[in-house]
């Protein structure tokens, strides 16, 4: 059995039987060190009869889930961690209507909009960018960017970087090839009228070693996008709006990234974890046209934190 987080579908089933389940393991993920305030930053609080917190400094009453993407669900805290070890936990992910089977509800938008709230938890601010420490500490040297394109000639241990069409709108990719013909982590965004360099310069860490070739993928960047292309037709058909193509994309990077986690259960507290620090977001913000946002950060791979005994994640 695991103990931070579940790593099987049987271990998900027994692990969160009822809503009271969901909860505690939310609230262990959200306040890993004991409940902070969201309102104040004041650390510590008194639990009530209705399951909120009443904060010690400014005695705001906050519930685990105020302020966080399961914010006035009305969906079943169990149907969420559902969705989200299937989200996590399958290698090609899952389509709305495929969840609205595994889960049984009636409305295609309910799942629709689960899987895009948790789409739009993974374009994260902060984490590591790609290169630099995460090649192994190799100290490259930076190339500079120049022109129209990146300067570099046949490195190891760099950053491919360079422009690819997916879902007919023009990306940027960056992909870091720690040695030859070997793929490490991976950043796309949808251009929309920003520049290939100031992309670049958004993702990768300074001072590391930058190849393309100006006007055409590198290898890198043509293996990734093929990827990217495949997974979109696989799992969704191709059937992805140009207006919420960045969040499929942000998918793909965070499935890409996490791709050799040595537990899925990881995944799955990962997605958990950026969930319970989000705001809310309401179908409101999903219905209307959305920009591209943020590339999400490199997918780091972590051990949660241990807490007092009870349930097996506090263990």
């Amino acid at each position: 059995m695991g103990t931070h987080f579940p790593r099987s579908d049987a271990e998900l089933q027994d692990w969160f039987r009822t809503n009271a389940d969901c909860l505690d393991y939310l609230e262990w993920v959200r306040w890993p060190d004991g409940f902070i305030c969201p309102s104040c930053g004041h650390a510590g609080g008194w639990r009530l009869g209705d399951g909120r917190y009443e904060c010690a400094g400014c005695n705001g009453r906050i519930s685990v889930t105020a302020g966080t993407i399961f914010d006035r669900t009305r969906t079943p805290l169990t149907a969420w961690f559902t969705a989200c070890w299937l989200f996590a936990t399958r290698k090609d992910g899952i389509s709305a209507l495929s969840l609205q089977q595994s889960l049984q509800i009636r409305s295609y938008q309910t799942s629709w909009a689960m899987l895009h709230r948790l789409r739009s938890v993974l374009a994260r601010p902060g984490g590591t960018g790609l290169g630099g420490t995460g090649l192994g500490g190799t100290g490259l040297t930076g190339t500079g960017l120049t022109g129209t394109g990146l300067t570099g000639t046949g490195l190891t241990g760099t950053v491919e970087a360079g422009q690819a069409v997916i879902g007919d709108l023009a990306t940027g990719i960056a992909v870091e090839v720690p040695q030859p013909a070997v793929l490490g982590r991976c950043q796309i965004r949808v251009l929309a009228g920003t520049s290939l360099n100031s992309f670049v310069s958004s993702v990768v860490d300074p001072g590391t070693r930058i190849v393309t070739e100006p006007g055409e993928p590198v290898a890198a960047v043509h293996r990734v996008a093929a990827a990217a292309t495949r997974w979109l037709q696989r799992t969704h058909q191709g059937s992805v709006k140009a207006a919420h193509l960045p969040a499929y994309l942000n998918e793909f990077v965070f499935r890409f990234n996490g791709r050799r986690l040595a537990s899925r259960g990881m995944a799955f507290y990962q997605v958990l974890e950026l969930a319970a620090a989000h705001d809310p977001v309401r179908l409101r913000d999903l219905l209307a046209s959305p920009q591209p946002g943020a590339a999400p950060a490199p997918l780091q791979a972590r051990e949660p934190r241990q807490l007092e005994t009870g349930r097996p994640w506090r263990a």
